[in-house]
Formats: structure tokens, C-alpha cells, sequence
């Protein structure tokens, strides 16, 4: 039998359905989410619940009960994807070249939706729930500004989540310890010196020394890392030369690290740092790498991912608890509250068996989410904070 916040949850499957597709028909890019700012802003007005703005394009709102109490926080990341979509639905995109490819218009309704269900229990909280609506989750650094604005000062703690297409709607993935990957993007100029081709002795060639620098990485995850912990070194991107007949002066590679521990993190930037000085030194160049720090080893909390499982277990006996999810290698810049707070980062299902669309990979044109999946959303977060608040976690 449903309890009545869940019942309450599922009132609000039509109003989440259409405030998800108003979203997702304006998709925003990272640290550009205006709209997306305004449309949250104004659902929190008519709640009633106090909010302000982090930067130029994040949230924060506070639902502070009647008694005196702890604090706990919520996020969802508002900024989609540059993806153009591939779906014909009425409620596709209308940005060319935009999409909510990842599910974050969905993060977004979820947790305005938890916002209505909390608002109407402000008589019976004991604390307030900091409500974190976050930028630039694609391209990392969203949640660090919101940390550096405050977002998290006295919070007991914190829980986010994301859509799942890999598990069916009524599942969600409740995982302690690792869960993703650290991400760290790079950038490796190398400098040669240009020549005709047909005397190559008089130049260096920058794209033959990127070359053997593409292969001598790949080798450090096979040659120089342990086999039993996961990482990933790839180079996505090689750009050299200006004609076919000439050596090469410069090259520029850009590729990314993941990695499941933060000292296997630490050791494989060394590496490749090595690695590529040294390549570009045996062949007459030289080398310099450009880092950037997306997101950190994201980790749930043991105690309190046993938390949310429980309740999972003991108030909604229709939602399987999902706790062996495989390694995942993607980064989430929920890491960062984590960092700093101990909580939960979860996996909503969002496929549905009988609809095929529902099933296809994040960042994919055709990515589509069951929709019923919106109201449980909202009641987990909802559930969580009164949870927290009403245990004094």
C-alpha cells in the first residue's frame, strides 16, 4: 500500500511530465542555463520557497521548517548537451545543434517536484533542505561553485541522482563506495620544426613524435598500471601539419584519464606527463600538457547509502533496490559534494521494456526516459530529507 507521500508523488505525474518537456524543448549548455534558472526560480515562487542565484545561472533554494534543526542538501544539474536530436516527439528539441541528451531536464522536474512535496511539510521539519540546482555538470565546475558559494556550510547531508537507461523503470541503483570514475581532460601541444618533406633531416616532425605518443600511452595502461584496477588513457584528438609535402611544426593531441582511485588518478598524470616529454625529447621536440579537472572519484557514503537503502526497502516495497551496478567509468561532478559531505548519488531506472527508445545510451540523439520515473524521483529526494531531518542524521 502506498504511503502518502507517495501517493502525493504521484498526483504530480502530469505537472512533472509537462514541466520535464517544457525543459527539454529548451536545451541550454553549460554555464548558459538562463531560461532554465528562470523556469526553476519560478516554480520555487510558487511554492513559496526562497531561492537565489549562484553565479549567473544557479539556484539555491531553502525550505526551512518550523523547529530548529540540521541541515540537509539536494542537487539536480540543469545544462544539456551539444547533441542535435533525433527524435521526432513534440517536445523535441528546438535549439539545433542542443538536446537534453542526458537527462538533466528530468534531474530538474525530479527535484522541483520533491520542492512541492517538501514545502508542504514545513510544519514538521526539524532543519532545512538546501535545494541546489547546479550549472555546467557536462564540462565539470558547476558544483565546485556551488560549494565555494556556501550551498553545502552546516549540511549533514547530501543526495543526488541520475537517470539510468541501462535498468528498467522501478529500479534504482543504491551502490556503496566507488561509483564513477575521476575525470581529467588534457591537452598536449607538441612543437617541432617545419621543412620540406623531402628533407626531413632539417625539421622535426610534430606529427611523427604525437604519433609514437598516442602509442607509448596506450601502453602505460597495459605495461605500467596494476590489471585489476580499471583505468582508461584515450586520445580522441590529433591535429598537425599544414600540407602534404611538409614536416610538421606543431601537433596538438587532446584526450582524458579515468580512473577509480585518487592515487592511481595522481600516478597516471605523472605518467603521461613523462611520457609524452620524453617521446618529444627522443625525436629532436619538445612538449607541454594542459590539464583539466572535471570531476573527482565520486564515492557513496557506506552509511549512508545503508540509509537510503533501507528506506528504499521499508517504504517502497514496489522499487527494486539495485546494489551491484557494474563499474562505471563516466564521470559525475557530484564527486565534489561528496568530497565534502557524506551522501548518496543514486540510479534511477528510467527504461521502459515495452518502448526501445527508452533503452538508448545517454549523449545519444535518441535518447528518451520513461516518464513515470519522474515521480519517484521526487518522492526519493523528498523521502531522503524528511528521512535525514526527522532521524537527525
Amino acid at each position: 500500500m502506498a504511503d502518502a507521500l507517495q501517493t502525493r508523488a504521484e498526483a504530480l505525474q502530469p505537472w512533472l511530465s509537462a514541466l520535464r518537456r517544457e525543459l527539454h524543448r529548451t536545451p541550454e549548455l553549460a554555464w548558459q542555463e538562463f531560461a532554465t534558472a528562470a523556469a526553476v526560480e519560478r516554480e520555487l515562487d510558487r511554492a513559496g520557497i526562497p531561492h537565489r542565484r549562484i553565479g549567473e545561472t544557479g539556484v539555491l533554494g531553502v525550505i526551512r521548517g518550523a523547529r530548529p534543526g540540521g541541515a540537509v542538501a539536494l542537487r539536480a544539474d540543469m545544462d544539456a548537451l551539444p547533441v542535435e536530436e533525433q527524435n521526432t516527439c513534440d517536445y523535441r528539441s528546438a535549439v539545433p545543434g542542443r538536446m537534453h541528451a542526458c537527462g538533466h531536464d528530468g534531474h530538474t522536474a525530479m527535484l522541483l517536484g520533491a520542492a512541492r512535496l517538501l514545502a508542504e511539510e514545513r510544519d514538521a521539519l526539524a532543519g532545512e533542505v538546501r535545494l541546489l540546482f547546479q550549472p555546467a555538470e557536462e564540462t565539470g565546475g558547476g558544483a565546485r561553485a556551488m560549494i565555494r558559494a556556501g550551498a553545502l556550510e552546516g549540511v549533514r547531508r547530501v543526495f543526488g541522482m541520475h537517470v539510468a537507461t541501462n535498468v528498467p523503470v522501478g529500479s534504482v541503483g543504491l551502490k556503496a563506495g566507488f561509483n564513477n570514475a575521476s575525470v581529467d581532460v588534457f591537452t598536449v601541444r607538441v612543437q617541432g620544426k617545419g621543412a620540406h618533406v623531402s628533407a626531413p633531416q632539417r625539421g622535426v616532425d610534430a606529427l611523427y613524435i604525437a604519433s609514437h605518443i598516442v602509442v607509448a600511452v596506450q601502453a602505460l595502461v597495459t605495461r605500467r598500471t596494476s590489471a585489476v584496477e580499471p583505468l582508461i588513457i584515450g586520445i580522441g584528438k590529433l591535429n598537425a601539419g599544414t600540407a602534404y609535402n611538409a614536416v610538421a611544426e606543431s601537433a596538438v593531441l587532446e584526450g582524458t584519464i579515468r580512473a577509480c582511485s585518487p592515487q592511481t588518478r595522481a600516478d597516471a598524470k605523472a605518467m603521461l606527463e613523462q611520457t609524452v616529454q620524453g617521446v618529444a625529447a627522443m625525436y629532436g621536440g619538445s612538449a607541454a600538457v594542459v590539464w583539466d579537472d572535471i570531476a573527482s572519484v565520486l564515492v557513496n557514503d557506506e552509511a549512508a547509502t545503508a540509509e537510503v537503502l533501507g528506506l528504499v526497502r521499508q517504504r517502497r516495497p514496489d522499487l527494486t533496490p539495485v546494489t551491484d551496478r557494474p563499474l562505471d567509468l563516466a564521470g559525475e561532478d557530484f564527486a565534489e559534494y561528496l568530497r565534502e559531505v557524506p551522501g548518496v548519488f543514486a540510479y534511477l531506472g528510467t527504461a521502459d521494456p515495452a518502448r526501445p527508445e527508452t533503452h538508448n545510451s545517454i549523449h545519444n540523439g535518441r535518447f528518451e526516459m520513461d516518464e513515470r520515473a519522474l515521480a519517484i524521483g521526487a518522492w526519493l529526494h523528498a523521502a531522503c530529507a524528511l528521512h535525514w531531518l526527522g532521524e537527525g542524521a
